[in-house]
């Protein structure tokens, strides 16, 4: 039964996003900052006086100023704000921002709170400042986002180079091509004309990063300015996350929206969510092709909104690397040559860890403002996804009414996500001798060289194994790299070579 409560009924009424980019990095905001500056925004948006009467603030926890530590009680005060409910993320990982909105949903839905506000930001941009002027001619470069994933006592995947996401997600993109049946040059056209179209959006959005349209070939073409960095991705192709960017939005019920005279095309309607995760080792996956926990939140979501794929004008789908937007929209059924993204993707758009989507929500409701009521958009779809392709939550926004929405409800489908799943592998660290290369990667030092390489193999028993590449082996570099057969799915050898156990065909 649909919910006709207007005081049960979740909407989006104002939202806000900021960039903040001055030409001296280590003069920028810091999180909280943003934060704060994105809320007022946001209660602008809304036509004001919000921000004191909040009855729930809910933060995406950040990284780049970690030493901040808990950001709630600092940042209502900030806004002046008295919240009974006020939190932080757990963690920051890239479907927060979604999972908070159906939090926010929920407790409008129970009647628990009326007015409820989602924030995040990052600002690695201030935070690699800092540390290039601390370092005073030493190393300047940071990589907040590889200190983060990097441990004193690295584990046999971070032995063989899988430490942060850029090593990771190759493995599934070298995976999925070779299960989608398309060539190298295909699955890099594919990411080209994905990735492209996300520069066009991100152009036309005043919210976005970088604000210039790229053609496909030049996101694809290694050069000085776009290094290969792991197989077959280069920077072009992955997330940006030097960006001082914060993002908020305000959630409240219809009844309160209209006793605030907010109009009718400005209010937006927040439909059901569903939410699984895969676990977190990357080596505790079924397969590098599909996830499970992946495709149950996308169904999902759109069985409980009693939609499917084309009834969408609009979607949001994650865009850290090209293979995560890849498998959602075969899973949703969205065709290549409509637009994957209302923000601008990762790359263009910004990359702010785990607070992206908060950016996308903004852009989702500002496009179904500009399209409902006037023939335009009216549905859109939001598919976050976080950690190495671990963490999914999808949740639908509209224009009008979702007629099978009912809150609160239950978004974890983690036990559906589970039965779904294949076997996990068992581990071999150890073992040498024939196996067949389930995915790969080379990995390319900040010169564009090949640097590393590893190989993710299954034994004849069916177990899973690491093994690394040579990369002094021109013939074995080409092999993985030049295209001219596939990789995956061939038949070699484990070899030990010294202290290393290696790929020889």
């Amino acid at each position: 039964m649909a919910m006709t409560d207007p005081e049960r009924i979740p909407v989006i009424i104002g939202v806000g996003q900021i960039n903040d980019r001055p030409e001296s990095p280590e003069l920028g905001l810091n999180p909280p900052e943003l934060m704060a500056a994105a809320l007022r925004l946001a209660e602008a948006d809304a036509g004001g006086d919000i921000l004191g009467k909040l009855d729930s603030l809910a933060i995406v926890d950040q990284i780049s100023f970690r030493q901040l530590g808990t950001l709630c009680e600092g940042l209502a005060a900030a806004i002046g704000a008295n919240p009974k409910v006020n939190y932080q993320s757990e963690a920051p990982h890239g479907d927060t921002p979604i999972r908070l909105l159906n939090e926010a949903a929920n407790r409008i839905g129970a009647g628990e709170v009326v007015l409820a506000a989602v924030v995040g930001a990052e600002a690695l941009r201030t935070a690699a400042g800092l540390a290039a002027r601390a370092a005073k001619g030493e190393d300047k470069s940071y990589n907040a986002v590889r200190a983060a994933s990097s441990r004193r006592d690295p584990n046999y995947a971070q032995r063989h180079g899988l430490s942060a996401p850029v090593d990771v997600y190759p493995i599934y993109e070298n995976a999925g091509r070779a299960a989608y049946g398309q060539t190298l040059a295909e699955a890099q056209a594919e990411s080209g004309a994905i990735w492209s179209r996300f520069s066009e959006i991100a152009a036309a959005n005043d919210g976005a990063w970088i604000r210039k349209a790229v053609s496909a070939e030049e996101i694809l073409t290694p050069g000085p300015s776009n290094r290969p960095l792991a197989f077959p991705y280069t920077k072009l192709t992955v997330a940006n996350s030097s960006v001082n960017q914060g993002a908020g939005f305000i959630v409240t019920s219809l009844a309160e929206a209209r006793r605030r005279g907010i109009a009718q095309d400005r209010i937006v309607y927040v439909g059901m969510g569903a939410a699984a995760k895969e676990d977190p080792s990357i080596l505790r996956r079924d397969r590098y092709d599909r996830s499970s926990s992946m495709d149950t939140a996308i169904r999902r979501t759109l069985d409980l909104n009693q939609m499917q794929g084309s009834d969408f004008d609009l979607v949001e789908l994650y865009s850290c690397f090209p293979c995560v937007p890849k498998m959602a929209r075969r899973t949703l059924g969205w065709p290549l040559d409509k637009p994957m993204t209302v923000f601008g993707g990762l790359t263009f758009g910004g990359g702010p860890i785990a607070n992206y989507m908060s950016h996308a929500v903004v852009s989702m409701v500002e496009r179904l403002r500009e399209g409902g009521g006037q023939g335009g958009a009216r549905n859109g779809f939001l598919f976050a996804n976080g950690g190495y392709a671990t963490d999914n939550h999808c949740i639908v926004l509209s224009a009008e009414p979702v007629a099978a929405a009912q809150f609160p409800q239950d978004f974890d489908y983690q036990a559906e996500a589970d039965a779904a799943r294949e076997p996990i592998p068992e581990l071999d660290k150890d073992y040498a001798g024939e196996a067949v290369i389930e995915s790969y990667t080379v990995f390319h030092t900040r010169d564009g060289v090949p640097g590393s390489g590893v190989v993710v193999a299954r034994t004849p028993q069916g177990k899973r194994t690491l093994c690394h590449v040579d990369v002094t082996d021109t013939a074995m570099l080409a092999f993985f790299m030049d295209g001219a057969v596939e990789p995956v799915g061939t038949v070699g050898r484990i070899v030990v070579a010294g202290e290393q156990r290696v790929w020889e065909n």
